[in-house]
């Protein structure tokens, strides 16, 4: 068991994160077209290798439930890396008025006026996909962990 000390030690970097926080600046931009191709190339790689992850799994007839979270996220970020590529691509065929950031990258606005437009629109949801498959991943992470560490436990006895 952790004493309570350590606990609150841990804690300490998130709560000073979370008090002291200001803009983070996260936002990526590609220069000229040879980022952006880079980039969808990532995502094309990326989703194989999800791909790839996913059959090897219901190849191999892995079971458990860590496993089938496994197999749960692979589909949820194959389908978000499906959705960031299309998201890309609509992205590209904006005009550099289209998005308004008067008040900050935060408060962008973008009305949904055009095909194009409202495809971009849908695609920055993307968050939708990832923040439940990352949830998902750590769930099979927790999950196959517990099952070594039971297996461990019944060994030594």
């Amino acid at each position: 068991m952790i004493p309570a000390c350590l606990r609150i030690l841990a804690l300490t970097p998130l709560v000073t994160v979370m008090l002291f926080c200001q803009d983070a600046w996260a936002l990526q931009t590609h220069g000229g077209m040879e980022g952006v191709v880079v980039h969808q190339a990532a995502h094309v790689q990326y989703l194989g290798a999800l791909g790839y992850l996913l059959w090897d799994i219901r190849r191999s007839g892995f079971a458990g439930v860590g496993w089938r979270y496994l197999q749960w996220f692979c589909w949820m970020m194959m389908i978000w890396n499906g959705i960031a590529f299309i998201g890309h691509f609509a992205q590209m065929g904006l005009s550099d008025t289209a998005i308004s950031t008067d008040d900050g990258y935060l408060s962008a606005l973008l009305l949904p006026e055009t095909f194009g437009r409202w495809v971009y629109y849908v695609t920055a949801f993307d968050h939708l996909f990832i923040t439940p498959a990352l949830i998902l991943l750590f769930l099979a992470m927790r999950s196959l962990y517990r099952a070594v560490a039971a297996e461990q436990a019944e060994d030594r006895r």
